[in-house]
């Protein structure tokens, strides 16, 4: 393939991505969203190795790496459940990192990469080098943690150092001194040394900069690792002189850090605040004990399956909370069930989705598109949220910290100001869960001592298909 062929094959797929992009702003046009980018990565790869920079000797062993990726990646997509997207997103975004790091090594080492380079483009070269390296790092140790956290392998809690705001201060200093050293440096042997000596530190900070995020921000933490991604696959693609590459990674990391601000003003947060960290996972000092003394008082009203199908069967309205609760028990396509049921029944359900809710943006979306719930009846929280008063019945699937008032009525809590869903407006909610363990922020609900509200306690598909069974009877 020639040269010009190859740039107008790029075109093409970068088109396609901008297409992609777009269809996945909405549920009803994200299958044909993917399916543009798809067509557009197969136009990409098909390019770049059929292109001119690829030489005959080199197809063999760039075929053989195709065939393993792709088996690795079919088998993924058989065997991984919905449940555990998060924390394979998060682990794809470590792929990332890591190839952005070998790419910069790579580039650096190789004794051709500079050959006719001007003092200036050498200098360029490097920097491109050490920017590629430095985000690539901590974007891969960053997403492990974050795979770690969301797998359950690695604890919610926010790891919380002393005078943790300095150390990420003296790491970047650090950081900027080797820089200078490398810039510096007249050889490729002793420009090792700080490179090295850079991604160590990297990679330490990535790890401390997650960990020191609660559970309560991880899905801002998810999307902020894919804006961190999209910019080490663009400065990948600086190092490898690939425009495709480079239009690709802007592409992704200017819609990550979009979709992270978006995902901080429905948290009422600061993205400076969320890389700050303390958020979630527990909370230390005077906020613990002004906590603690306006810890919700009450009595728990627990329902059964059948009586929740009662109040199902005489309520006008339904709205219907989904949350990660849901998620773990795969309890999506009952719910659908339900919902069909009481359609027929002339009852008016909806659904109403926080744009944080589960462990990544859009996650319960995702389950419920799945599960073939229409999509005109899944609103989002701005959409649905005054709507609560005039309902009969508010049901939350394992949800918590979403629907929790003391995000409005107690200004000490740590989640104060974030938007929630205003169930407890309804004229009933019933909030399904297995205990009465706080959520991932580590906070405790007072919507569960409500008079309004009932528990109903167990694993939510076994309680679903119990209510559904009630309905039909």
């Amino acid at each position: 393939m020639s040269g010009s062929l190859t740039s107008v094959a790029y075109i093409g797929a970068t088109i396609l991505f901008i297409l992609s992009l777009g269809g996945l702003s909405n549920p009803e046009s994200s299958r044909r969203g993917n399916l543009y980018g798809m067509i557009g990565m197969g136009i990409a790869v098909l390019a770049t190795v059929l292109g001119p920079r690829v030489s005959v000797g080199g197809l063999g062993w760039i075929t053989a790496a195709l065939v393993v990726g792709g088996a690795i990646g079919l088998y993924l997509a058989r065997t991984v459940q919905m449940t555990q997207m998060p924390e394979l997103v998060a682990f794809m975004h470590s792929l990332v990192g890591l190839v952005a790091v070998v790419v910069g090594y790579a580039s650096f080492i190789d004794p051709t990469a500079a050959t006719g380079m001007t003092s200036a483009e050498e200098t360029i070269h490097r920097v491109e080098v050490y920017l590629g390296v430095l985000i690539g790092a901590v974007t891969l140790s960053g997403s492990v943690i974050a795979f770690g956290k969301l797998s359950g392998r690695i604890g919610g809690k926010p790891l919380l150092l002393p005078a943790r705001h300095w150390l990420n201060l003296v790491l970047v200093v650090v950081m900027v001194v080797l820089g200078y050293k490398f810039l510096a440096a007249d050889s490729i042997d002793v420009g090792l040394t700080p490179l090295i000596a850079m991604t160590v530190i990297a990679l330490i900070f990535g790890m401390h900069l997650v960990l020191a995020i609660g559970g309560a921000d991880m899905p801002v933490v998810v999307s902020m690792l894919n804006s961190y991604s999209g910019w080490a696959a663009a400065a990948t693609g600086f190092m490898l002189s690939n425009d495709l590459l480079i239009v690709t990674g802007a592409l992704v990391g200017s819609s990550g850090a979009i979709l992270s601000y978006i995902m901080c003003r429905a948290m009422n947060r600061q993205f400076l605040s969320v890389i700050a960290g303390g958020f979630g996972g527990g909370v230390s000092g005077p906020a613990s004990k002004a906590a603690g003394a306006a810890a919700p008082a009450g009595e728990v009203v627990a329902v059964s399956a059948v009586e929740t199908a009662e109040l199902l069967k005489e309520a006008g309205s339904v709205i219907i909370v989904p949350g990660y609760g849901m998620a773990v028990a795969q309890a999506q396509h009952t719910v659908y069930e339900i919902t069909k049921l009481l359609r027929e029944k002339g009852k008016n359900v909806r659904f109403a989705i926080h744009p944080v809710a589960g462990r990544m943006p859009g996650h319960m979306n995702v389950l419920l598109a799945e599960a073939k719930v229409p999509y005109d009846i899944v609103m989002e929280m701005d959409e649905i949220n005054e709507d609560f008063p005039d309902t009969s019945v508010a049901m939350v699937i394992g949800a918590n910290d979403i629907v929790n008032p003391s995000a409005e009525d107690d200004p000490t809590s740590p989640i104060a100001g974030m938007p929630v869903l205003e169930v407890w407006k309804a004229q009933t909610t019933i909030v399904m869960k297995r205990s009465m363990a706080s959520g991932y922020a580590g906070v405790d609900n007072p919507l569960f001592y409500k008079e309004n509200n009932r528990m109903l306690f167990g694993d939510a598909k076994k309680m679903l298909e119990e209510v559904l069974a009630a309905l039909r009877a």
